[in-house]
């Protein structure tokens, strides 16, 4: 399924819905240094963003207030990428699909697995590209583990923690830490959203789920404490957890199998370096950690006082997303994050709700 009217050698024309974090920090300089892709127009009535936009892209990104303004300019557009809020995409996706454009949606798809499978039919039937950006599949600590698992390093998996913690003792407000449901803040589908996909990918389905959500910090109005279990069908057990109110940080993965460990901390540096302007560039290295930060893997001892060897880090590769959405679009290439994954992921996070609301184990 392609959707798309670009020609081999022309840039397929991108809109991009949204310019707050999502949309300058992680969508805007990935589609603009991506081959084949051109950031075409950007959707904001923001006058500030509006700069902004411009500082970085000059001239040749055009503006629009709506995105009933995009709907209009079907023929004239590639790819619609949705990085508004989270409330928004649903209604944002079928309309772009029903346009006849190809969609690229922020995590996550939809507030509910149901509404993820019909937009996923949407696409279907219309033939036309449906994708989530979930970045965090190319972290470098992500590729690293999954390098890992496939050389068969650690035996078999017996648990996976996957730990997404910050300090952030203030709420900062905004729509992500609404109580209102019909935002779909709190960092179940925030965060959660990022460990549960990442736990799929690497363990398969899941068979059931136990989670705890707490709102720890005073003034919050959704979870900012979150655990999740999740026994997959294959008998590997996932510990997730996602919180704000963390004061000593665990690490990122721990990965205990029959044969060896693997112990990685510290966050991917990607996402600090295009909050920091930095934008990678074939040239220069990019996603590439310092040695001091590198996991370890063995067994017997903890790595704090000297266990197992050092591992070395892969590179992180964020622009691995949109290339492959580009090839997608351009030669039928597979698409990098389906919907139906990402229903996947939502039937989780549904039942950690539920579990967390009725204190019991949910079956999936």
């Amino acid at each position: 399924m392609t959707g798309t009217t670009g020609t081999t050698g022309t840039p397929l024309r991108v809109a991009l819905i949204g310019y707050g974090l999502a949309g300058s920090v992680f969508h805007a300089p990935l589609i603009a240094t991506t081959e084949g892709l051109a950031l075409d127009t950007i959707v904001t009535s923001n006058p500030e963003r509006q700069e902004q936009a411009r500082a970085e892209f000059g001239d040749g990104v055009s503006f629009a207030a709506t995105p009933e303004e995009l709907w209009a300019r079907a023929d004239e557009l590639d790819l619609i990428v949705i990085a508004s809020p989270n409330k928004t995409h649903v209604p944002l996706a079928t309309a772009a699909l029903k346009a006849g454009l190809p969609v690229v949606v922020d995590k996550p798809l939809a507030g509910t697995a149901a509404e993820a499978r019909e937009l996923a039919a949407l696409a279907e039937e219309r033939g036309l590209l449906l994708s989530v950006f979930q970045n965090r599949r190319w972290d470098n600590d992500f590729l690293t583990l999954r390098k890992l698992l496939d050389e068969g390093e650690l035996g078999d998996v017996w648990r996976f923690e996957s730990r997404f913690e910050r300090w952030r003792p203030q709420p900062k407000g905004g729509w992500r830490e609404s109580g209102d449901p019909a935002e779909i803040g709190g960092l179940l589908y925030d965060l959660g959203s990022h460990v549960v996909d990442q736990a799929l990918v690497l363990f398969g389905p899941a068979a059931s789920v136990y989670a705890e959500t707490d709102v720890r910090r005073p003034g919050a109005q959704t979870d900012d404490d979150t655990f999740i279990a999740i026994t997959h069908t294959n008998g590997v057990r996932s510990h997730l957890y996602v919180s704000a109110t963390t004061a000593q940080l665990g690490p990122r993965f721990r990965v205990l199998g029959s044969a060896a460990g693997y112990v990685k901390h510290g966050l991917d540096p990607q996402e600090a370096d295009l909050r920091a302007g930095k934008r990678p560039d074939a040239t220069a290295e990019w996603g590439v950690e310092p040695e001091s930060l590198w996991g370890r893997v063995g067994s017997g001892e903890s790595p704090l006082t000297g266990g197992g060897r050092p591992e070395p880090t892969l590179p992180g590769a964020y622009p691995a997303y949109y290339a492959a959405i580009a090839a997608a679009l351009r030669d039928g290439a597979p698409n990098p994050v389906t919907a139906q994954e990402a229903a996947a992921a939502l039937d989780v996070l549904e039942a950690a709700r539920r579990s967390a609301t009725e204190g019991t184990v949910v079956s999936l």
